[in-house]
């Protein structure tokens, strides 16, 4: 493998956006419950001042053994800084922009908002959710984005409201069995 070669890797890879994936339609804010901006301040922390440090250790100490054309340490360290410091740079960012909301303080207990916890039968099947920020996300653990299509068809129903649900599958009717706030998140 030439140096060139390795040289315009790094530097096609260095032009990768930071988390694209997790990207936030223009104009909508970045709710997040207490828990999740704490997860993220210390993802960040974590990221900083722990991994940072050991792979910056790594690749000094690969860089001093000669030849880095060749040197993995060196060249899968490089990679896994970018790959930090990306990350680092969306963390830093979205939590810059987040506006924490408790769901715990939510004054209508009775319609669901953001942070409410909702049982709902779908097609005769009893499902429960937690509508948490974008950046919260969890479906294996029933926490969907207040964006997706399942919380938007949610948002300001009640207890006993059947509301429509738009999927790929067509239009489907869930029913609100229960609302609740302060559960985990």
């Amino acid at each position: 493998m030439s140096k060139a070669f390795t040289k315009e890797d790094a530097e096609v890879e260095d032009d990768l956006p930071d988390e694209p994936e997790a990207a936030l339609p223009a104009g909508a804010k970045n709710y997040i419950t207490p828990a999740g901006f704490r997860r993220l301040q210390d993802e960040a922390k974590h990221l900083h001042s722990v991994e940072r440090p050991k792979i910056v250790e790594v690749v000094a100490w690969a860089a001093g053994n000669g030849d880095r054309s060749e040197n993995g340490d060196y060249i899968y360290g490089k990679k896994r800084l970018r790959e930090i410091d990306r990350r680092l740079r969306f963390l830093s960012k979205r939590l810059e922009v987040a506006e924490v909301v408790d769901p715990t303080r939510q004054q209508h207990l009775d319609r669901i908002f953001f942070g409410a916890t909702v049982t709902y039968d779908q097609s005769g099947a009893e499902r429960t959710v937690t509508i948490v920020g974008i950046d919260e996300t969890d479906a294996e653990n029933g926490r969907v984005s207040w964006l997706s299509p399942l919380a938007r068809a949610l948002m300001k129903a009640q207890e006993g409201d059947v509301v429509s649900l738009r999927s790929p599958a067509g239009v489907e009717q869930i029913e609100v069995l229960e609302i609740r706030y302060g559960g985990s998140t």
